[in-house]
């Protein structure tokens, strides 16, 4: 990951079109863009380079981005934001289960989507609104918000942006029931959008937690309502 100002963000897209619009205005909002059409080179491209954040178009000829998802995760949690099409909700669940942090739904605005870019880069530098810089400790499990490191037993979790932003504000209103809309506002950012992507990394943050996520014992399901961080 670059550690200069500047950031820098791949954008995979097989549309020339979509490349050049997506780079022209997020080169505008101060980022350095650079551009692939097909997921072998975005591989390639990310294990060259380590960039802070990639756009990443699902319908990929080759590879498809679910599977450059699936592959990066295996080694990064650089933060994925998803281009995905109307109509497309499998695919884009299936995306936000394999460790996607955001998706725009296509056909997007392109301030939209830097507007999106931004925030996560805001985030996975460390200035995300969501925890005090203090560490938040429940029994083995330990919450970094300096670091933007949460470790369970003394073994660091592999978490991605969201997922970190996401366990944060739970830890810090322990007890607490929020719907999945409230969460989405509080963690995510957003006014509006699909609900069914809080489920998703609930999902996700469960299989790194708790000791049986088919029986969470620290974020519970508040029926009718949304979920609680339960002290252990």
């Amino acid at each position: 990951m670059t550690h200069s100002t500047q950031s820098t963000v791949l954008v995979v897209d097989d549309d020339l079109t979509v490349r050049d619009v997506v780079r022209r205005y997020l080169e505008l909002a101060g980022h350095r863009v650079a551009l692939a059409d097909n997921g072998e080179d975005a591989l390639a491209w990310i294990a060259d380079h380590d960039p802070d954040l990639v756009v990443l178009d699902l319908m990929l000829p080759g590879i498809d981005g679910l599977e450059v998802c699936r592959r990066l995760r295996q080694t990064s949690a650089v933060p994925v934001v998803m281009l995905t099409a109307l109509g497309e909700e499998e695919n884009r669940i299936a995306g936000l289960q394999l460790g996607a942090d955001d998706y725009v739904t296509k056909p997007f605005s392109p301030r939209e989507l830097a507007l999106r870019v931004s925030s996560v880069l805001r985030r996975s530098g460390g200035s995300a609104p969501a925890a005090s810089s203090a560490d938040v400790v429940d029994g083995d499990l330990r919450l970094d918000a300096g670091a933007r490191r949460a470790t369970l037993a003394g073994t660091e979790l592999p978490l991605t942006t969201r997922e970190f932003d996401l366990l944060a504000f739970l830890m810090t209103h322990p007890g607490e029931a929020f719907t999945r809309e409230q969460l989405l506002e509080k963690v995510w950012g957003w006014d509006f959008g699909d609900q069914s992507t809080v489920t998703v990394h609930v999902r996700r943050l469960r299989e790194k937690i708790e000791r049986t996520p088919a029986k969470p014992a620290r974020i519970a399901t508040v029926w009718g309502v949304g979920y609680r961080y339960d002290r252990a």
